[in-house]
């Protein structure tokens, strides 16, 4: 690259050849359920931003309301502005509306917490739950996503995608599985093409030792999967006898969205 093409660099470090929208971007997708509040310097380090750039998107940000301030700790939390963002979006989402009364029934059924999630073509996201009454579970908060490849919802979405396609997601990192080597890889495409033949997928404390997954797939009237039903619940109340149970009763769950989508199972 010649130094005409090569972009300018600020005095702070970062690059003005570097989009702002990106940026900004990079700096909300920080914010998980895991991690909901956090600092001006841990945001900068996980973005690879300077924390001035940074102070100056959450300031914008501030302003819009798409980020607060804790009161006690001064870091930031996302803020309601984002759901005057994304309602709409979730209002017109008609696989959230037709799921809803069916999320419920499984989560009263099965006494687990229910959701139902969409692929972003790396990511399983979630956009609709229904918690769990017991003291004690698990949840999927709306807005969440995950990229492990032993989650059992983003096994559903691989599942539908070329060999070709899970290789490359899987040696870019972009989905994750920390050790893979190319047995491996070929011994998950294995399970995957396994999952897709049971109906549902599963995660027996595989991703997390205290918790355990299973999904199923919904599709619409092409064929296609659009969405999955998941079933997250602690692990000591799901014995290897009961998975089998649990697992049913979400493919039966994500079979009664699927009708009610117009939608079919391919044969």
């Amino acid at each position: 690259m010649s130094p005409a093409e090569s972009p300018e660099v600020t005095g702070n470090g970062d690059s003005k050849g570097t989009s702002v929208i990106v940026n900004a971007i990079a700096v909300l997708r920080t914010f998980t359920a895991d991690e909901p509040l956090l600092g001006v310097t841990e945001i900068a380090n996980r973005v690879g931003l300077h924390k001035s750039t940074v102070s100056r998107i959450l300031a914008t940000f501030e302003q819009e309301r798409l980020v607060e301030r804790d009161p006690e700790t001064r870091r930031f939390r996302l803020g309601l502005g984002l759901i005057a963002v994304a309602g709409p979006l979730l209002a017109e989402l008609e696989e959230r509306r037709v799921a809803y009364p069916v999320l419920r029934e499984l989560a009263e059924q099965t006494g687990e917490t229910s959701a139902l999630m969409v692929w972003n073509g790396s990511e399983s996201m979630c956009v609709e739950q229904i918690a769990s009454h017991h003291q004690i579970k698990h949840s999927t908060p709306l807005g969440a996503r995950y990229h492990d490849a032993l989650s059992a919802s983003v096994q559903v979405f691989l599942a539908t995608e070329s060999p070709e396609r899970v290789r490359t997601l899987l040696r870019s990192g972009a989905v994750t599985y920390p050790g893979l080597d190319e047995t491996g890889l070929e011994d998950y495409l294995v399970r995957l093409k396994e999952a897709a033949q049971r109906g549902w997928a599963i995660n027996y404390g595989e991703s997390s030792l205290d918790e355990v997954g299973v999904a199923a797939p919904v599709y619409d009237h092409r064929g296609d999967v659009v969405a999955a039903v998941l079933i997250p619940a602690p692990r000591f109340r799901v014995s290897p006898e009961t998975l089998q149970s649990l697992g049913e009763s979400c493919m039966a769950a994500a079979r009664r969205v699927t009708s009610r989508l117009g939608g079919a199972a391919p044969e």
